[in-house]
């Protein structure tokens, strides 16, 4: 089996260390390499964790703050991956460390019984 992977987004940290406290710092210097983004959507590149991204804006990222990828993107692996089985819910699989999960709540397959 191989191990889920996730990563760490880390565009605030090199920011910090380049000199730049705000998202607005970011926006123009994004606009000089053609991207063009509106302000909400600079403020969540830098504030969350992106699911989605194009090459070209991480192309500029990488330009801008003059550092290479693993400096934006760190691979971290994925918490809460496995899954046990548990005699309190029955059997059932559940996620996460003695939670239980929706997995306790679902239906049970309905019989057809002939005539």
């Amino acid at each position: 089996m191989t191990a889920k992977l996730d990563y760490s987004w880390h565009l605030r940290e090199v920011m910090a260390t380049r000199g730049m406290f705000s998202t607005t710092d970011l926006r123009p210097l994004l606009a000089e390499r053609g991207i063009d983004l509106s302000p909400s959507q600079t403020y969540r590149l830098v504030v969350e964790r992106p699911e989605r991204m194009s090459l070209k804006t991480l192309m500029a990222l990488l330009d801008i703050l003059g550092c290479s990828m693993e400096d934006l993107i760190e691979p971290v692996a994925a918490a809460g991956g496995r899954r046990r089985k548990t005699a309190a819910a029955g059997g059932g699989e559940q996620t996460g460390e003695g939670t239980s999960g929706v997995g306790d709540f679902r239906p049970k397959r309905a019989r057809i019984l002939p005539e």
